[in-house]
């Protein structure tokens, strides 16, 4: 995105040569001779000269990638403007405040216009059942959007109008969120797993005037009736006095009897018959994607809106169980601050980005962290109803005109091989996934991975979370065949891109660390009292200016929003994350700091923890939480999930006990270690801790659990918890 490439490309060094640090305690990766020499930044001292200026003069730095972006009027002020100081006034940050753009035209008319990649393949599909594919380039998939965006006018939405989407990983979903965003309204996507009740309540939040949804799909082996869902959610809207006033709905497992086959713009028909499947039909509201997509034309001239325009509503849930509203390039200038304020300070709250600074923010990072080239297929196997697939799948990979995989399956389905049979079938080169997905397939052991020969690697990626060393080393041996680098990625919903990341070409990577700050980022460890700790240091994650990324505000509760990002460290960004920084300034990210168990005085990371149970041979994945303790404060209550083929006895739990003694130190040793054959995750993949803690508590008052993948996991952990005194 318009930086100076690296001139000198270093042929030095060995193959994934393995170090040690002066402990002998971590070992590090420096990345493969093949890949430094065609990386963007290849080098170490490339990246701190590079990093050094986008840090010192980011008004320059971004500017000049901004130039590789189409602007219909240029910025016709400062670049950034900004206040991180509570003490100093109101909080706010603006990257080219007044330049006008469009997203949509520049991830689809500039490539194919510009680049003249219109015959490029955007998207290959995969779908639930091995055989469901097809693929879009990007000139088809301009087509499409131009078409869906007349579909929306004529339905009334406006620039600044909300569009609730609620559909499985398909094409339609990518056609729909573009579409709202060439006309200026922002979608706001619903992850498809999700409850009606939960679909209602961000319907409900941000207004929603129409819904885009799908009639069914299956999710591995089960059927999952989407419209039947979206129905019961609009019958509770209209009981709350908001109904919805139009429902689009794409026939995807009715789709072989529409002869849609032979369209390459759209996922082919579902192999599995669906006899049972009952569609209701509501006359005047319900109207069907296909139909109207035929008397729709195929060209749009997009909105053009300002660098701070809105562009998408997203909901995450926060510790409480309640969903936390993210909007990703939200301005409201008026709705901000006349809003009422919530009386709940748990209820949805909405993460504000800029359209200008999130485009140029996404399509940064995707270049360089996985060091993107024009011959790559990139795989991101997140959902679009997280951050990651917004940023990741959708975004950031067109920005750069590049070629993904889309996947509407699950990996174990219809085995554990899933993931590597379509790395080998696309020739994925850089794919990226959650470390939960990681932990899940080392259970299944070496073979499901090695059948395949996934040849085409070069990098791979984690997201999510704080990636535990032994799953870090299962994925550079086995997956990765010890020669492609590992990028651990830290970030938030609310930074929108990577934050914290080795760079493929030029970090030396230490498994388990986020390494180094991306581009633009100024990382601080604070100390309580707010003072920064040099050199080797753990305390509070902060960051000390913005980056193009950044969040705006919270919808509604500018207030909220200081409060909570801004009141405890007055001039810095507060992330709510605890990290550690080692002797040659490599970040690890230690867990949420409300992770962080303060034990007779001495704060132990949870993460830490987990990491040491996970080490054990018979351990296949561990969650750590507190329970209050008559004498230390808190102590440690572990849930821990077996290999194939071990038993949970008390000898293991003395051994884990042990182990972690070793590991960490006396202080860090568990009181409680329950047997858990499955822990309670999002369906996403991640673990709710916040679920739990109630369980180790016994404390059965659970708030919303809703977004539970499978809730008969916590009945069974009730029945079978420890005995604990209190």
């Amino acid at each position: 995105m318009g930086l100076p490439e690296e001139q000198r490309k270093s042929d030095s060094g060995s193959r994934a040569r393995e170090e040690t640090g002066s402990e002998g305690r971590v070992r590090g990766w420096s990345p493969p001779p093949e890949v430094r020499r065609s990386a963007h930044v290849s080098s170490l001292q490339r990246y701190r000269e590079l990093h050094r200026h986008s840090v010192e003069e980011p008004g320059e730095f971004w500017g000049n990638i901004a130039k590789e972006f189409y602007w219909k009027t240029p910025c016709p002020g400062p670049f950034l403007q900004y206040n991180f100081d509570v003490t100093k006034g109101k909080i706010f940050t603006e990257w080219m405040k007044g330049a006008t753009t469009n997203i949509c035209y520049n991830v689809l008319d500039r490539n194919v216009h510009e680049k003249k990649l219109g015959d490029k393949v955007a998207f290959y599909w995969e779908g639930n059942e091995p055989g469901e594919t097809t693929k879009i380039t990007y000139r088809e998939l301009l087509v499409q959007v131009c078409q869906f965006s007349n579909v929306l006018r004529k339905q009334g939405i406006q620039k600044g109008d909300r569009v609730a989407i609620y559909m499985p990983m398909i094409l339609e979903l990518v056609v729909a969120m573009l579409a709202c965003a060439r006309l200026g309204a922002l979608h706001s996507i619903v992850f498809a797993g999700f409850s009606a009740e939960s679909l209602c309540e961000r319907i409900l939040d941000s207004s929603c005037s129409l819904l885009i949804t799908t009639d069914a799909f299956y999710r591995g082996e089960k059927l999952v009736n989407l419209k039947e869902l979206a129905d019961e959610s609009l019958e509770k809207c209209r009981e709350k006095g908001f109904p919805v006033r139009c429902c689009i709905v794409v026939k995807h497992v009715g789709r072989a009897e529409l002869g849609m086959n032979d369209s390459p713009s759209q996922s082919p028909p579902v192999k599995r018959q669906c006899p049972d499947v009952q569609i209701s039909w509501n006359e005047g509201v319900d109207l069907w994607w296909h139909e109207l997509m035929q008397e729709a034309g195929d060209e749009f001239e997009p909105e053009w809106c300002d660098a701070e325009d809105p562009l998408f509503i997203l909901y995450t849930s926060g510790s409480t169980g309640k969903p936390k509203l993210c909007a990703g390039s939200i301005c409201w200038s008026v709705e901000m601050d006349t809003k009422p304020q919530p009386e709940d300070p748990f209820s949805p709250q909405g993460v504000v980005h800029t359209i200008g600074g999130y485009m140029l923010y996404v399509a940064t990072t995707f270049k360089y962290v996985f060091d993107f080239h024009p011959e790559d297929v990139f795989w991101c196997t997140a959902d679009i109803g997280w951050i990651t697939g917004h940023s990741y799948v959708t975004y950031g990979p067109l920005a750069n005109g590049a070629t993904s995989v889309l996947f509407e399956g699950i990996p174990t389905y219809p085995d554990e091989s899933r993931l590597w049979s379509i790395v080998d079938k696309y020739k994925v080169t850089k794919f990226y996934t959650a470390p939960t997905a990681i932990r899940m397939l080392m259970k299944f052991g070496d073979e499901p991975v090695t059948k395949h020969s996934r040849a085409s690697l070069q990098v791979l990626g984690t997201v999510g979370e704080p990636i535990n060393p032994e799953a870090w080393l299962w994925y550079h041996r086995v997956v990765g065949s010890q020669h492609c680098p590992i990028v651990d990625t830290f970030w938030q919903t609310e930074t929108g891109g990577h934050m914290l990341t080795p760079l493929p070409g030029a970090t030396p990577m230490k498994p388990g660390s986020a390494s180094f700050p991306f581009f633009g980022v100024a990382p601080a460890i604070l100390n309580e009292s707010g003072e920064e700790l040099e050199g080797e240091a753990e305390g509070y994650l902060v960051f000390k200016q913005p980056w193009p990324g950044i969040m705006r505000t919270i919808y509604g509760n500018h207030t909220r929003f200081e409060t909570t990002y801004f009141k405890k460290f007055p001039g810095y960004y507060v992330t709510g994350d605890g990290c550690r920084r080692d002797q040659d300034g490599y970040y690890w990210i230690t867990g949420r700091i409300d992770d962080m168990l303060n034990v007779s005085g001495h704060l132990l990371s949870t993460a830490e923890v987990e990491s040491a149970l996970v080490e054990h041979e018979a351990v296949a994945e561990a969650a750590v939480v507190g329970h209050p303790h008559p004498v230390k404060g808190e102590c440690l209550y572990c849930f821990v999930t077996l290999c194939d083929g071990h038993t949970f006895s008390s000898t293991l739990t003395e051994e884990l006990k042990k182990q972690i003694r070793e590991k960490i130190g006396p202080i860090a040793t568990p009181d409680y270690i329950q047997n858990a054959p499955g822990l309670p995750k999002t369906r996403s993949g991640k673990i709710m801790r916040r679920v739990l803690r109630k369980i180790a508590q016994n404390d059965h008052d659970l708030g919303d659990t809703s977004t539970v993948a499978d809730p008969s996991v916590i009945n069974h952990l009730f029945s079978h918890r420890c005995l604990t005194t209190q």
